[in-house]
Order: structure tokens, then sequence, then C-alpha cells
């Protein structure tokens, strides 16, 4: 399969590359600077220069796909709205050249908007809150409506995904602890993240990729969550820096844009994705990178 990925060069879409080209997979992915375009190359993959800004490209290098996955975002968290909505096109512009073929096209969101009435793990079944809750919804929100004029779409929900150098929101804690000298948790610290390994993650992509189900939510949760206590108090000793906990009051002073995760409890299960695609996680846990964690 011809396969287009957007944020082929990113942190999960490096290795979901790496995982379609060893799966027997070509690619095609977009990249806007010639280093970062050199090592997509290096991979075997086909560099398309250009960007998501330009949407006509886009359109043009997915209606040469034989199927897309839509991994790129823009995580500058001072547009965070902006970048949401900005999304939302990129997603109808995949989806207004896929329409009327069995093409899959995969849309990534986060297992954060998925909303569990009941107050337990997130399932895939669960809605995603809308886009006026959580800007993030905008994707799914897209992905429905590209649905709807029959695109065969189906969406990865990512938890914190995770190896040595990355750890998706725990990157920017770590900064923030570096900064100011102290590993907090928010009142107990009980609150729990889901995560997995970027491996596990871009095998799941591939997986979710051929299977090619129009409407699937899939989660590509491989702990479904891990205390934000345990989570820091690692930090703690790796970065040699003092654990406490603060109240909310305190977490918004040191965290900022981020104190709302902070202290939020928001675990999900991904049962139904390992029935429905065979994909059973297998390299370690989010603890364990945090103890080999590079850079200090």
């Amino acid at each position: 399969m011809r396969v287009f990925v957007t944020g082929a060069t990113g942190f999960i879409g490096s290795a979901v590359v790496k995982d379609l080209i060893a799966a027997g997979h070509q690619v095609s992915g977009l990249s806007r600077s010639k280093e970062k375009g050199a090592a997509l190359a290096a991979t075997g993959a086909e560099v398309i220069d250009g960007s998501l800004e330009d949407l006509d490209g886009v359109k043009r290098a997915a209606a040469k796909s034989d199927g897309v996955i839509h991994l790129a975002f823009n995580h500058d968290f001072s547009k965070f709205v902006a970048n949401c909505e900005d999304d939302r096109r990129v997603v109808a512009a995949l989806g207004s050249v896929l329409e009327g073929s069995d093409r899959p096209l995969i849309v990534t969101s986060g297992t954060l908007i998925a909303h569990n009435a009941s107050g337990g793990p997130a399932t895939e079944e669960d809605a995603a809150l809308g886009s006026e809750a959580h800007p993030r919804a905008a994707s799914e929100e897209a992905a429905a409506t590209v649905a709807a004029n029959g695109v065969n779409v189906s969406v990865v929900r990512l938890p914190q995904v995770h190896d040595t150098a990355r750890q998706g929101l725990i990157t920017y804690a770590i900064a923030i602890a570096v900064e100011k000298g102290l590993c907090p948790y928010v009142g107990d610290g009980q609150n729990r993240w889901p995560s997995s390994h970027v491996l596990d993650t871009a095998r799941l992509y591939r997986l979710a990729l051929e299977k090619a189900e129009r409407g699937a939510k899939y989660h590509a949760v491989a702990e479904e969550g891990v205390s934000f206590r345990d989570i820091v108090e690692v930090l703690g000793k790796r970065l040699k820096l003092p654990v406490r906990s603060i109240g909310p009051d305190e977490a918004k002073a040191h965290f900022g844009w981020l104190a709302p995760f902070a202290g939020l409890d928001a675990p999900a299960s991904s049962a139904q994705t390992r029935q429905r695609l065979q994909w059973q996680p297998k390299e370690r846990g989010l603890l364990a990178d945090l103890e080999e964690l590079q850079g200090f």
C-alpha cells in the first residue's frame, strides 16, 4: 500500500514511517525542512516538501495515496484553539480527495477528550467531548463530518506516548521542573495518566490502516493509568529535585497552562482495540523509560 503520512518527521510519525516500511508499505511524507527531509529519505520514504498550510499540496499528496495517516499537529500551546481549528481544516482537506473510495484515512485524537460518564477508564465507545469543552475534539468532529461524506475514516486516540527522550505532556512538566527546581504533584497525586511506548503506538497505527474499519475508534493505550505521583517521584530522583504535594492554587502558578492536566484523573482502556486489531503492547512502560531519561 502507498501511504501518505503527515507529521512523518515527528516523534510518533517517524516511528510510524519505519514500521510501515518494515511491513512492506511504500511511504510518502511531508517535510518542511531539508534536515528532517534528509532523515526521512534515509528511511526509504519519499519526501514531499511542504507543510500543512499548503492545503492544495496536502490534497495532491493524499490523492496519490492508497491510504493516509494524519499525525501532524502544531503543539504551540499558546495558540492551542487556533491550532485545533487548523487541524479541522486539514482533516477536511484530506477527506475531500478520499470521498467515495475505500482508501482509509486515520485521524489522530487524544484519550483525554473521551468522556466516560461512569467515572471509569475511558473506552473506545465513549463519545468525545465537544470542541467547545475541549478544543482538541475538533479533529474527531472533522472525522465525523468527512465520514458522513463517504470517507473511510477511523480515529486513533493517543495517551502519553513515550520513550527515553520524549513523554507527551510529561516532557513539558520536566522542563518546568528543571526551570523551577521542584517536581510537584497535586493533592495526593493519585490521579492517573494513560501511556504507551512510541514503538507500540506506531504498530497500532499500521494495524489500524491495514484493517481500514470505517468509523472505528482505537485507544493506543498500553498502561491504563500511571499515577502522577509515581511519575514525579521518578522524575525527582532522576533530576535530583525535591518532590512534594501542592494545592490547586500552587499548581496553577507552577505548571501554567499545564495545570488543568496535572491534577486530572484520566485513565483509559484499550480492551476493544486489542481485540479488534490483535494489538499487544510489548515495549517497556512509562516509569521504566523515565528511569532512563536522556539529557539530564
